[in-house]
């Protein structure tokens, strides 16, 4: 007959291992979801999806961001996927490294099938750069993409700016006026990055409007640009979000320890495999 000691023993091994074994469920419904939507769409269905923020006033103090490793994994997947598979991208994050968002917006820009951003809740500042590479970009109705203006560590770069232009150089720190010189060329960057991506995708004219709109730093970098407020500004955006997406996200809870951010099915994806 078993021990109280025995029994005490049994129970901390069946409460260690519950949060694996659930970790793993939860993984396993997602592939089988994700698989499921892509037989559905026969397209590649990648996710880009960062938990654990919290958002600020006036930003997002976050603890995980678009980073070099995201970059990395999202044009592995593209990489793996037949040029002429369409890709559908679901993006929930509050944004990160420039260098990576623009990695991975460009290798979205450059895949030859249609690319399809889903955006079942918000996909800010780097998040919106990406979505800006695609040919189209699906929003749930309460949604939000954001300005992509850069960020020189706390502060805006087109505030760096402004302080400086509103004083007399002698009145102006050096270090504040070399801060304005990187805050003026990050700004330059970005604006020539942001009509790279959206060069054939608009009317030229449509193309630098937006350019300027959303790199120049007019609204808070954590300003909500909502489905209306895309429209308004001309952009490729519909809300026909499809349920299975609603539904995979909400296989993605707010963690307690850190999952990967990046998802797919890990094997090629060719044109003989659609079915």
């Amino acid at each position: 007959m078993p021990s109280i000691f025995d029994i005490f023993w049994l129970f901390f091994i069946i409460v260690s291992l519950q949060p694996i074994v659930q970790k793993r469920l939860l993984d396993i419904t997602r592939q089988r979801l994700i698989s499921r939507i892509e037989r559905k769409r026969k397209s590649r269905v990648i996710l880009l999806v960062h938990r654990q923020e919290t958002m600020g006033i006036l930003g997002f103090p976050i603890f995980r961001y678009i980073d070099i490793n995201d970059s990395e994994e999202v044009i592995r997947a593209i990489n793996m996927t037949d040029p002429e598979i369409p890709i559908d991208l679901v993006l929930h994050t509050p944004g990160g490294l420039v260098l990576a968002s623009l990695q991975i917006a460009r290798a979205v820009r450059k895949h030859r099938g249609k690319v399809t951003v889903f955006v079942p809740h918000y996909a800010m500042s780097g998040g919106t750069l990406i979505a800006l590479a695609a040919d189209e970009i699906v929003m749930s109705p309460h949604a939000v993409l954001g300005p992509v203006d850069p960020q020189l560590g706390e502060y805006p770069a087109a505030s760096i700016i402004s302080v400086v232009n509103k004083k007399p150089v002698d009145k102006v720190e050096d270090k504040t006026l070399v801060l304005a010189d990187i805050a003026k060329k990050a700004m330059e960057q970005l604006y020539e990055s942001l009509k790279e991506l959206l060069q054939d995708r608009y009317p030229e004219n449509k193309v630098d409007e937006l350019a300027k709109t959303l790199s120049q730093g007019i609204w808070t970098h954590d300003y909500p640009i909502t489905f209306e407020k895309a429209k308004e500004l001309g952009l490729h955006v519909n809300s026909d979000m499809p349920e299975e997406f609603m539904e995979l996200m909400s296989l993605y809870p707010q963690p307690v320890r850190r999952q990967p951010s990046v998802e797919y099915i890990p094997v090629p994806r060719s044109k003989e495999s659609r079915s």
